[in-house]
């Protein structure tokens, strides 16, 4: 019997880690970057203005506020918002180039992001919500980082009790009690998302294929 591949082509999927700020998103989200060359982070587009330092494509792809306008007219990306007095969003064509070619993509957003993505594309979507094991510790971890005033973490501890209120609208929670076993988790969740029947392109054939081969030749 001719041995058929086990390898089936997939479509990628839009991965968003969430969570409020000092749960260790941002450290994870490196962490599985570097590990992990199937998965890349979602480009944005801004109208706020490049810093030192940032590259044109790899941080941001950055327009004036009339390009901006004209691509949410034209329904060109897949979630947006005003933060600070300016917008930012994601190109979707950008993305689906990527998950047409079988590649995740790894979002850095916010519950109501998570949500606009939600609602146009959930087939795409797979969500994680990273929580902390107290608000005692995420204060802690905030103070840690010493780069923020007490007025700073007053206001990220008062809106972080507002995101953990949306829990509830992802797919998975994790609490980031220790980083490597989070690691661990997240990674897990990544390997068995990629194994879902609907993302395995062309598996009707495939199995088609292996069915209609003679075992007994």
């Amino acid at each position: 019997m001719d041995d058929i591949t086990s390898e089936i082509a997939r479509r990628g999927f839009m991965f968003v880690l969430s969570s409020p700020s000092g749960a260790g998103k941002t450290t994870l989200s490196r962490l599985l970057l570097d590990q992990d060359d199937n998965l890349q982070m979602s480009v944005s587009v801004t109208t706020r203005p490049m810093r030192p330092g940032e590259e044109e494509g790899k941080d941001y792809f950055f327009v004036e506020q009339d390009k901006f306008s004209q691509m949410v007219a034209n329904s060109e990306l897949l979630e947006c918002a005003t933060v600070f007095d300016y917008s930012y969003g994601t190109p979707e064509k950008v993305v689906d180039n990527a998950l047409d070619s079988g590649v995740d993509v790894l979002f850095d957003i916010d519950w109501q992001g998570t949500q606009q993505l939600a609602r146009t594309r959930r087939q795409d979507l797979v969500s994680i919500f990273i929580l902390p094991p107290s608000l005692k510790e995420l204060e802690k971890r905030l103070r840690n980082r010493g780069s923020d005033s007490d007025a700073v973490i007053h206001n990220r501890m008062t809106k972080a009790s507002s995101e953990i209120s949306h829990w509830y609208a992802y797919d998975y929670v994790i609490v980031n009690n220790d980083l490597d076993e989070s690691l661990l988790k997240i990674q897990s969740i990544l390997i068995a998302e990629r194994q879902k029947r609907e993302r395995q392109q062309h598996l009707t054939d495939f199995i088609k294929e292996l069915l209609d081969q003679d075992t007994f030749s």
